[in-house]
């Protein structure tokens, strides 16, 4: 038994290393199963367009799980994302290019596993676009998700001026 505690111990202590963004707060927990599986929801400013949260939500294994199935040092890439309007829209300098631009990026394992949301500028239909998806090292993830903000008709402030 202690060298299950010692086990534990040593797990956590990994963990605490994995990156988080500062940008992000933690605004729901919700338990999920009896090991203290977790689901989080933290809110995400777009640091370049103000006026705009996203909700993220991403699994937070336990211990006891990790001890239990193995592959300590990972998340599940099971992700999900809402984005709206939070307050007036002011545009700063962003990228236009159809590749976007990383919004938010956080650690799903030690190393190796990203949660990363992306914003795009689709331009012909006057929307942001926000996506979310893992990334990893050497294999990629299928399990993504899009939230749009429709900008027509909105009273939006570009700083640099509206793209043409």
């Amino acid at each position: 038994m202690t060298s299950l505690k010692f086990c534990a111990a040593i797990a956590a202590s990994f963990l605490t290393l994995a990156p988080v963004s500062a940008s992000a707060e933690v605004v729901g927990k919700v338990g999920v199963d009896w090991t203290g599986n977790d689901i989080l929801v933290d809110a995400v400013p777009d640091p370049q367009v103000s006026g705009i949260t996203c909700h993220v939500t991403y699994f937070d294994r336990s211990v006891i799980d990790r001890l239990r199935k193995g592959n300590w040092f990972e998340d599940p890439s099971n992700n999900s994302i809402a984005c709206r309007q939070t307050g007036p829209i002011e545009i700063g300098s962003i990228n236009l290019s159809q590749s976007g631009e990383e919004v938010f990026r956080a650690g799903l394992s030690l190393i190796w596993k990203k949660l990363v949301v992306t914003r795009i500028y689709d331009k012909k239909n006057d929307t942001l676009v926000y996506l979310i998806h893992s990334r990893q090292l050497t294999d990629g993830s299928a399990k993504m998700a899009i939230s749009t903000i429709p900008l027509f008709g909105q009273n939006v402030n570009w700083k640099n001026g509206k793209p043409k």
